[in-house]
């Protein structure tokens, strides 16, 4: 690459930046950039350096010296530099959106370890959740560096839709059951928990076998955000056991009587099966047996 050609034939020529800066007629800033990838000299200036460094600008360039059309070469550079660019800048805005919903994350739990108030606590957290999701809904494009059309990014925004509509669900019973304005029953309340505990482990296994590759929807475990084909055997294995485990949950519910012991069972059977399966081949994978 050009940057490194600079510099490697300035440290040549025995020029420090600042020097090599004062017989161009620039600042030492405009040197270093120029090494650093961050900027590209133009012609009149690439011709200027090649003197003053006693070289070729096809040397610069690292081109064949056979090679006429350094206007192609140029082309390319600016072109990479703009995309360069535009990737540093998007990488920066994801990184705010990603910052917005880690914010509003961690307000909701100082919400509920601050405020005493049941009905307000419900408020506050119900409402930095959901805005936690709505930002990640809006902007999963952004964050995945998917585009609007393609197949994936539809697969992405209906399970976070889903996702939000079962915390909304829950917020809003939690919050009318605060209020008294409905009454629940300890029949009901379990029977609202495992009808949510069903549909939640039901609907992984329609959309988990074609959640694409995501570091922020899906099983995120250290070791399947880690690599695609892991994370692609964590997921077709949640499709497979999704169903036989939701229907195998719901009767143990109607049938165990500790039905907390029965809920736990069923979420580390979820998570663990599919997590356990996944870890020991990343391991294999890693480790190249």
């Amino acid at each position: 690459m050009i940057n490194q050609n600079i510099k490697h034939f300035r440290k040549a020529k025995g020029l420090s930046q600042e020097e090599m800066a004062v017989k161009l007629n620039v600042v030492r800033q405009t040197v270093s950039k120029w090494e650093n990838g961050l900027s590209v000299p133009d012609a009149q200036m690439l011709i200027q350096m090649a003197e003053i460094l006693e070289v070729s600008v096809n040397q610069l360039l690292g081109i064949k010296a056979n090679t006429p059309d350094l206007s192609r070469e140029f082309a390319q550079l600016k072109q990479a530099l703009e995309k360069k660019k535009q990737d540093e800048k998007l990488l920066q805005q994801a990184n705010q959106k990603r910052g917005l919903i880690l914010t509003l994350s961690i307000a909701a739990i100082l919400i509920a370890l601050v405020i005493k108030n049941e009905t307000m606590a419900i408020i506050g957290i119900g409402a930095c959740i959901l805005a936690a999701a709505m930002v990640l809904y809006r902007h999963l494009d952004l964050l995945t560096r998917l585009t609007t059309d393609d197949v994936k990014i539809g697969v992405l925004r209906l399970t976070t839709i889903f996702d939000i509509l079962i915390f909304a669900v829950v917020t809003i019973f939690a919050l009318l059951s605060t209020l008294n304005s409905i009454t629940f029953s300890e029949n009901d309340e379990k029977i609202l928990a495992m009808v949510i505990v069903f549909s939640v482990i039901f609907f992984s296994g329609i959309i988990c076998p074609r959640l694409p590759f995501s570091k922020h929807t899906g099983l995120r475990l250290p070791w399947t955000v880690q690599d695609e084909e892991t994370w692609n055997i964590a997921h077709r294995i949640l499709g497979y056991i999704a169903l036989p485990l939701a229907l195998l949950y719901v009767a143990c519910s109607l049938t165990i009587a500790n039905f907390e012991a029965v809920t736990l069972a069923a979420m580390i059977a979820w998570i663990g099966i599919p997590g356990v399966v996944s870890f020991v081949f990343y391991a294999k994978k890693r480790s190249g047996k």
